[in-house]
């Protein structure tokens, strides 16, 4: 992760590799901020004539172009950076310049960035500055750790504000955007690991590092004690693996919190589908199955670290679904926390399984609402496709209040119904449910299994089935593991007005 800094230096004496401007797309042809505009004034250069001509450098999203300083400037190089026609006025359209910056910066081990200084009636100074702050950091991640030789990365990104500013709003804004991002790579790094490497135990243990760093309570359970814990579900789905099961619970608590929100997430460090094997290409890519687990794990941390009002109960089941000589079998019989009897149908339904006594847990805790992130169905992946979290919940108000700290993250998440309908489906003639149907709709049906387990606690699930990875890199996601929902998360831990 690159260090982040600030600096009130003016851009021709800000010490850099590369000085990052913006400009914007106008109606007739590129647009230049004051601040861009008194660099190109100190080196006497017309944007028209560096533009090329129609079609060329825009000011549109995308758009680069690189100058040289002329010896003019403290950095040698200069990088208009296109902000599009809004002029850089939302939060996701800087974190979206940002990242083609610092895809535009080469080898550049240093960047003296400007971008938030755009202009306009978007968001305010501050959140202008958070938002190009975690697009650059987000953008420059690379998983190299193991690679004999990763090669050079961007090092140092110092951000260059208005000396007439708040220097003390301005470095509170750069510390939370620094920590979401944080919370977001460690959430992506767990998730790139491979499953040789992340597994239960191991997990499970990072898990307690990462707590006790953070201050936070932790318990984790194996053993006999998730059988004395009546953790059933967790015991049967985590029984083929070498590797047993582990439940991991985390507890952050504020003096004084307004309110405790309990966050569940799916740890399947691996998931081959058990006695329901899944066919090989269907595998490929299984290691991913626990980034519901990650992303909570860096949004709890991150909640600590930035001393968040909320209360904060974790749980994390934690399970390797594989076919050894102990899995459970289709027709299984398991009993959740809560008393719930659940015939299994079909093996490879494995997260809602484990989510099912992991919500249970929460539920005891007395929380005002439960979240739980899961990368749990493959339909909603065909219903919203590879960018959008599906989201459920049994409480309007609280529906809501997550799609707008998923707005305000820039993630994307679309509501879902929950079709009473459909729960004649989970129906079973020798248990209370059954785990999975042949039905079509298996997003609604999970979503439906899921809701008895939370005894009436207003309730979101997320699917990230589809966004927890990337197939090719987008801007500040990149590919391979996004840690998406962290920021979302720790923006519903702030509350509205976060």
């Amino acid at each position: 992760m690159p260090r982040l800094a600030l600096s009130p230096a003016p851009p021709e004496r800000a010490d850099a590799d590369l000085l990052v401007l913006p400009v914007a797309a106008g109606p007739d042809g590129p647009l230049a901020p004051p601040v861009t505009r008194a660099v190109l004034e100190l080196l006497g250069a017309d944007l028209d004539a560096l533009a090329g001509g129609p079609g060329r450098f825009t000011g549109a999203l995308d758009d680069l172009l690189a100058l040289p300083g002329y010896g003019a400037l403290a950095a040698p190089m200069v990088l208009l950076v296109g902000v599009g026609p809004d002029g850089g006025r939302t939060a996701e359209t800087l974190r979206r310049a940002a990242a083609v910056a610092v895809a535009g910066a080469g080898k550049a081990a240093t960047l003296a960035v400007a971008l938030h200084r755009a202009g306009g009636a978007g968001p305010a100074g501050e959140a202008a500055l958070a938002a190009v702050a975690e697009g650059t950091v987000l953008a420059a991640y690379r998983f190299s750790r193991h690679k004999s030789a990763p090669g050079p990365g961007l090092e140092a990104v110092t951000l260059l504000v208005d000396g007439d500013g708040s220097a003390a709003a301005a470095a509170a804004a750069l510390r939370r955007a620094e920590v979401a991002a944080r919370a977001t790579l460690l959430a992506r790094d767990l998730v790139n690991e491979p499953a040789s490497r992340i597994n239960p135990a191991t997990l499970a243990a990072e898990a307690v590092r990462l707590a006790k760093g953070a201050g936070l309570d932790h318990q984790v359970l194996a053993g006999a004690a998730l059988r004395r814990g009546r953790f059933g579900a967790v015991r049967a789905v985590g029984g083929g693996s070498a590797t047993g099961p582990r439940l991991v619970r985390l507890g952050y608590r504020p003096e004084g919190a307004s309110r405790h929100v309990a966050l569940v997430g799916k740890g399947v460090t691996f998931d081959t589908g058990g006695i329901d094997l899944k066919r090989g290409a269907s595998m490929d890519g299984m290691k991913d199955d626990m980034a519901g687990a990650a992303a909570i794990l860096g949004a709890v941390t991150a909640a600590a670290e930035l001393a968040l009002p909320t209360a904060v109960t974790a749980v994390l089941p934690l399970v390797e679904n594989m076919p050894g000589a102990a899995a459970m079998r289709p027709g299984d019989v398991v009993t959740a926390r809560n008393g719930v009897t659940v015939e299994v149908t079909n093996t490879d339904a494995e997260g809602r399984l484990i989510l099912a006594d992991g919500l249970a847990l929460a539920a005891e805790a007395g929380p005002d609402a439960i979240l739980d992130l899961a990368t749990l169905t493959g339909s909603v992946v065909y219903g919203l496709g590879l960018g959008c979290t599906g989201v459920f919940g049994n409480t309007p108000a609280l529906t809501a209040e997550v799609l707008a700290a998923a707005a305000r993250a820039g993630e994307l998440a679309c509501e879902l119904p929950l079709i009473e309908d459909y729960r004649r489906f989970l129906d079973s003639e020798v248990a209370d449910l059954v785990n999975a149907t042949n039905e079509p709709g298996d997003s609604v049906q999970a979503a439906l299994f899921l809701r008895e387990f939370v005894a009436g606690v207003p309730w979101v699930h997320l699917d990230i089935a589809g966004p927890a990875t990337a197939k090719e890199a987008r801007y500040y996601q990149p590919k391979g593991a996004t840690g998406c929902m962290v920021r979302s998360l720790l923006a519903f831990l702030e509350g509205p007005g976060g």
